[in-house]
């Protein structure tokens, strides 16, 4: 997803200032959807703006700069269910922690053992965070996302408590070093292999014609 569509799906459910659409897509319910910041929120915001996408009002504050509210426009839920109803892409999995699963051969095993506990402990924190939302939430779209959130990431935690032993015997012994890297060996050719050379009988053949 694209920062626009985050954008005027957060001011979809309600009219928000940029700081607040930042915070919804960090912190909240649409954390998961695209990677957002300031640095890109705001130029969005301005181009929907001027599409008239959506609206700009400020509301003052005693003491304070005045806030600056977005308001999603008639045309910008139009443009928003455009978009949302084309074929999603494959979802972007990026992971560090794979990585370095990857390269575990390289890594300590205290190295690759805490990597899977801050793994396992970063799951457990998202895994919180939708089962909070659940329980915080009376709309039935937003209870199936998350519910199909926290059934893949429980798996994923699952998998890695199951399974961590194999990953973590692949490191090698604290304080040994590093193996030399073991070069791809070229396969053998056998003589018996080659395609026979007719070269020989061909000629015989020509000569004897003559």
């Amino acid at each position: 997803m694209n920062i626009r569509t985050l954008c005027l799906a957060i001011l979809h459910e309600g009219d928000a200032t940029g700081y607040e659409i930042k915070k919804l897509s960090v912190e909240g319910k649409y954390r998961y959807f695209a990677e957002a910041s300031f640095g890109s929120i705001y130029p969005t915001l301005a181009r929907l703006e001027q599409d008239g996408l959506v609206t700009l009002r400020e509301e003052t504050q005693p003491g304070k700069p005045p806030r600056k509210i977005y308001s999603i426009t008639t045309a910008g839920r139009s443009a928003l269910v455009e978009a949302l109803s084309e074929t999603p892409p494959p979802d972007v999995f990026r992971s560090s922690f794979l990585l370095v699963a990857l390269c575990a051969g390289l890594l300590e095993r205290r190295t690759v053992v805490a990597a899977v506990e801050a793994r396992i402990g970063h799951l457990r924190n998202d895994i919180a965070h939708l089962e909070e939302l659940l329980r915080s939430t009376n709309d039935p779209a937003t209870h199936w996302a998350a519910s199909y959130g926290v059934a893949c990431m429980t798996r994923s935690r699952e998998y890695l408590a199951e399974h961590r032993h194999g990953i973590e015997a692949i490191a090698r012994d604290d304080g040994a070093p590093p193996a030399p890297p073991q070069p791809d060996a070229a396969p053998a050719v056998s003589m018996t292999s080659r395609p026979a050379d007719r070269s020989g009988p061909a000629r015989r053949s020509d000569q004897a014609d003559g």
